[in-house]
């Protein structure tokens, strides 16, 4: 009964003062609508179609960031593993040079995902890594995008193939961290 009483209030107070039952959100449209004469209104911005990066633009950045890759390892790492006499012509997965390309390889992508929503190859061929909820590019999402992601579409071929086929140009790793690659205007 009292939960009756307070649906019926509730419908009462909504009908006698509309503006008391509004959310933030309506309540400071309503504001900014009352007070437009004082308020400066701001310029709309054109939105521009997106241009999503196909598969050979997306290749050729690729290709161009694995030659800054070498270029970092070659200028680093060996160099340090030879200080360090630690060898250099053991090729298995566990072998230090492995791991240590592995490390500068991941940490690359991952780094310059996050902080710049781009590597050096996108950069040079204007391309971005964009989120499709147009939310801010988060560290779980770039580790998931360059690391996990990376590591399954390189397993499985067609993980970077099928960018020439989708829609929205989306690699394995990028439908599951929801994201893609753009051509951003200069």
């Amino acid at each position: 009964m009292e939960s009756n009483d307070y649906q019926n209030g509730l419908n009462e107070t909504k009908e006698s003062s509309p503006n008391l039952m509004l959310n933030r959100d309506e309540k400071k449209t309503a504001d900014v609508d009352s007070d437009s004469e004082h308020q400066k209104q701001e310029p709309i911005l054109p939105v521009w179609p997106v241009r999503y990066a196909g598969f050979w633009m997306r290749f050729w950045a690729y290709l161009l960031d694995l030659i800054v890759i070498g270029s970092i390892e070659r200028i680093l790492i060996k160099p340090l593993f030879r200080i360090l006499d630690i060898s250099l012509t053991e090729f298995n997965m566990f072998a230090p040079i492995s791991i240590a390309s592995a490390l500068i390889f991941y940490l690359y992508f991952v780094l310059m995902t996050k902080y710049f929503n781009q590597t050096l190859g996108k950069m040079v061929f204007g391309l971005k890594v964009v989120d499709l909820n147009h939310d801010k590019l988060t560290w779980g999402t770039c580790l998931f995008r360059e690391w996990i992601g990376r590591f399954i579409s390189a397993t499985v071929i067609v993980g970077y193939i099928i960018v020439a086929f989708l829609p929205k140009k989306q690699g394995l790793h990028d439908i599951f961290s929801d994201t893609t690659v753009i051509h951003i205007e200069r």
